[in-house]
């Protein structure tokens, strides 16, 4: 058989076993973000969506760490926080104009531009920092805390604490960080009019083309010898140590790319609902975040980004119907989730066929396992199919 020939076998062999299922999904995806839903939606709604998909980019961190690396992360608004704050000092100099202070810090009494505000004048300096900051605490926190084998709910109160932490320092810093209030009042991004309906599309379309490329990177990066690793690290950390390899460097770059990807979403968010605020990035922002991973399906990181944008627009739909009683209702969603989807929102559609297949076998037969008899194995089939 010539080389061509087993090539075309090849992609038959892949498309009869549902390989052109995943393509297919995120194009039609594609197409209903930056076609149909621009289109469609009022510019309030259209805005609302962009908000969606920020948290959706930080959702898709937790599915990399969490649900690819067993790291419960329940500090991820300390990540947030510091994209977020490095993209909102920029735009509030370049807004106050050359040896301007900032209105903030008018008001506080600042007389002087502080030292750490000096270099994000730089519009490069701030994206830079956008993705070095959350990224060099995170890789300095997990080589510290992996190292020392640091995990499970030991990590998770961890990274809970540190939020907590990190609040606490930006409020009490007014004259740097704004305070409780935070850093607001944001009329231009790199030259679009934030006012302007037409510019708040064109920052639509980036933020959804960012959430793109980094989901394409991280299925990619899922799939290969690496996120194997990760996975294996997640289901027997103490096998794949015996192995020879050190779990502590694998899940340090999960928990890396994860706060990266969290500070970029901040750096987005920033722009696209005109606030950074301490109340947006501690405990309990972080915690919603964990739980729109799980609503979604923590095994997959479609899940993930399915679940931060389900679970944000049911906040939205419920608070403008339900205005005394949404709270209640958010939970409840979260509790009938939990309860009779554990996988998630992906994972009901195996469970029907799960049940349908139940159904048709004669009484008394046995189920047929799944070829994957390990839980390692069968993590890896989900990774390579997320």
């Amino acid at each position: 058989m010539s080389a061509a020939a087993a090539a075309a076998a090849a992609v038959r062999r892949r498309f009869a076993a549902g390989a052109w299922r995943g393509p297919v999904a995120f194009a039609a995806i594609a197409v209903l973000a930056l076609a149909v839903a621009p289109a469609t939606l009022s510019p309030f709604r259209l805005e609302l969506l962009a908000k969606y998909l920020c948290f959706a980019i930080a959702a898709l961190g937790i599915g990399l760490a969490w649900g690819k690396g067993g790291m419960l992360t329940l500090g991820q608004g300390v990540f947030f926080g510091l994209g977020g704050y490095a993209m909102a000092m920029h735009l509030k100099l370049a807004e106050a104009g050359p040896g301007e202070l900032p209105d903030f810090m008018v008001w506080s009494g600042v007389e002087q531009l502080p030292m750490l505000w000096e270099p994000f004048r730089q519009p490069w300096f701030a994206i830079l920092m956008v993705v070095l900051l959350p990224g060099t605490v995170a890789a300095l926190l997990g080589l510290l805390v992996f190292g020392r084998r640091v995990r499970g709910a030991y990590f998770a109160i961890l990274t809970q604490a540190l939020a907590a932490a990190f609040v606490i320092w930006l409020v009490g810093q007014q004259g740097l960080t704004g305070g409780t209030n935070g850093l607001t009042n944001f009329s231009s991004f790199f030259g679009l009019d934030l006012a302007d309906p037409a510019d708040q599309r064109v920052l639509y379309f980036a933020v959804a083309v960012v959430l793109g490329l980094l989901y394409l990177a991280f299925r990619h990066l899922v799939a290969s010898r690496y996120g194997r690793l990760l996975v294996a690290v997640r289901d027997g950390e103490d096998r794949v140590r015996f192995l020879g390899y050190d779990p502590a460097v694998v899940k340090t770059v999960a928990f890396t790319l994860s706060a990266i990807s969290a500070g970029i979403a901040g750096a987005l968010f920033v722009p696209v609902v005109g606030i950074v605020s301490p109340a947006l990035l501690g405990v309990v922002p972080s915690l919603e975040l964990v739980f729109a991973v799980a609503v979604g399906g923590r095994y997959t990181l479609a899940g993930a980004v399915l679940g931060a944008v389900l679970l944000n627009y049911a906040k939205t739909t419920f608070s403008e119907h339900y205005a005394d009683g949404w709270l209640y209702l958010q939970g409840a969603l979260f509790v009938i989730v939990m309860a009779y989807a554990p996988k998630g929102a992906v994972g009901v559609a195996g469970q029907l066929r799960d049940l349908a297949a139940k159904r048709r076998r004669p009484r008394g037969a046995r189920p047929v396992p799944h070829p994957a008899e390990h839980p390692a194995e069968r993590s890896a089939e989900e990774g390579a199919a997320a």
